[in-house]
């Protein structure tokens, strides 16, 4: 009874950074690892049954979510194991977490913690000392990396793909160039734990990660960074060796709107090393929404990138809180209208419309007062604060919005049939004429832009697909 068990429920779609990153520091500490992700393969419990440490990974809110079941089930399979949780959600959920089961809960650089934890339980087990109690660490020390040992996880083409403009598919890699971010974004769920600071992820082991995934079949590599241009030198170091190396290989990033903006003499360096994709959240179209969120740019700011990205044809990812307590019907009519104005519709990822805003434990949101006011107590299921718009319509509005989504992607409704049916909704709810549709004419003629196929969607209530893995 020595050998440890990683386990990840989901995380977009990516064969798990977040599994193989530890498994390298553990295995170098002497442990057999054994690695589960449940987003594409089934739970295997007799694996657990003499495990000494299991491990439970909790990057993102779904994640943690799907993580409650397994929980109940690792206790009354292994009752002698120490069970930690670790990750980004699990500093913010750790009196829920225990109540599941588990013994410690490791947050920020957790990879170091973890091979402590693993030394103290081999030292208690050969009687070299005591056996450890249960901690809490969040740990923002700066790590070596490790080049992440992907043995044992499910081949690349398991996971989520590339779609290509020619409506190719290309097989999808995903690293860390760095942890954490230096902006304190009200609903970021990164601030809770790093509190302004990140960590970069050296060069060399980033390119070793790379390099092997390529010698696994990837043709497109996802930089999972919450912004990739926290540390620009760093990260264009990084794409430009890759770039030489792998001259054919793409890659996607995520990077704010005012890092867009305060380094668009980067953009086409971007571009001539092989992005094909930039996820930016824009969050809203309404500066009052983006002044409350903290979000340090504005609506106007929008128009500005979507010309620096398409300038240069790079294709562009918005992401959105769509709904908030502080939209309104006509709001979200307005944020319907520019994204028609801009020619969005084909861009935008249908979930976008019905993302509602998540108030976790620790958001920076509960410094306001008009949010304290708002709220209800924390929902330890929901891992969130529950709250209802002052407009009962907006709510109403809402879950239209969400049921309508989730069967026009299963009935594989294309994007634009999807936003005519949303707006059909909203102006419906609005009480213009139901037959009333967007002017779809003025877009450019129907193309397939870049995009993964696993939507950006991680506050999401787990589906039924995913749950059966569980």
């Amino acid at each position: 009874m020595d050998h440890v068990v990683l386990i990840s429920t989901y995380e977009l779609g990516r064969q798990s950074f977040g599994l193989a990153s530890p498994a390298a520091w553990l295995k170098a500490a002497g442990a057999e690892v054994v690695l589960q992700d449940l987003a594409v393969s089934a739970f295997d419990a007799d694996c657990v049954q003499d495990a000494l440490l299991i491990g439970v990974y909790v990057p993102m809110h779904t994640a943690t979510r799907m993580a409650e079941p397994i929980l109940r089930r690792l206790r009354m399979l292994n009752r002698r194991a120490h069970i930690c949780v670790y990750g980004l959600y699990a500093p913010m959920n750790a009196d829920h977490l225990r109540s599941l089961g588990a013994d410690s809960i490791l947050g920020g650089e957790f990879e170091e913690s973890l091979v402590g934890l693993y030394r103290d339980l081999i030292e208690a087990r050969t009687g070299h000392g005591d056996q450890p109690e249960g901690r809490s660490v969040v740990s923002l020390g700066r790590q070596q990396f490790l080049v992440p040992d992907r043995t044992g996880l499910p081949g690349l083409e398991r996971y989520a793909a590339l779609l290509t403009e020619t409506g190719q598919t290309r097989t999808v890699g995903y690293t860390e160039a760095s942890r954490g971010c230096k902006h304190l974004c009200r609903h970021c769920p990164v601030v809770p734990v790093y509190g302004g600071r990140f960590r970069v992820v050296q060069i060399e082991p980033v390119l070793d990660d790379i390099r092997q995934q390529v010698a696994a079949g990837a043709e497109h590599i996802t930089f999972g960074d919450p912004d990739f241009f926290n540390a620009p030198t760093h990260s264009m170091k990084i794409v430009t060796r890759l770039h030489e190396e792998f001259p054919e290989l793409s890659y996607d990033v995520t990077i704010k709107v005012e890092h867009l903006r305060k380094h668009a003499d980067l953009i086409p360096a971007l571009k001539r090393t092989g992005c094909v994709l930039v996820t930016t959240a824009v969050e809203a179209v309404d500066d009052d929404i983006l002044r409350r969120l903290d979000k340090n740019h504005t609506a106007e700011d929008l128009n500005h990138i979507l010309k620096l990205l398409r300038d240069v044809g790079l294709a562009f990812n918005p992401t959105f809180v769509a709904f908030t307590p502080w939209t309104t019907l006509p709001g979200y009519a307005e944020f319907l209208q520019t994204i028609l104005r801009l020619e969005l519709v084909d861009l935008v990822s249908p979930v976008q419309y019905s993302i509602r805003l998540l108030i976790p434990s620790g958001s920076r949101l509960l410094e306001l007062d008009e949010v304290r006011t708002l709220i209800r107590d924390f929902d330890p299921h929901a891992l969130a604060h529950p709250w209802s718009n002052p407009d009962p319509e907006v709510d109403r509005l809402h879950q239209d919005i969400l049921q309508l989504v989730k069967a026009s992607q299963k009935a594989s409704r294309n994007r634009r049939e999807i936003f005519t049916h949303v707006w059909r909704t909203t102006f419906n709810r609005l009480g213009a004429d139901t037959a009333t549709d967007p002017d779809l004419s003025r877009l450019p003629a129907s193309t397939t832009t870049p995009q993964l196929t696993e939507p950006w969607y991680c506050c999401a209530e787990p589906t039924d697909e995913q749950l059966a893995h569980l």
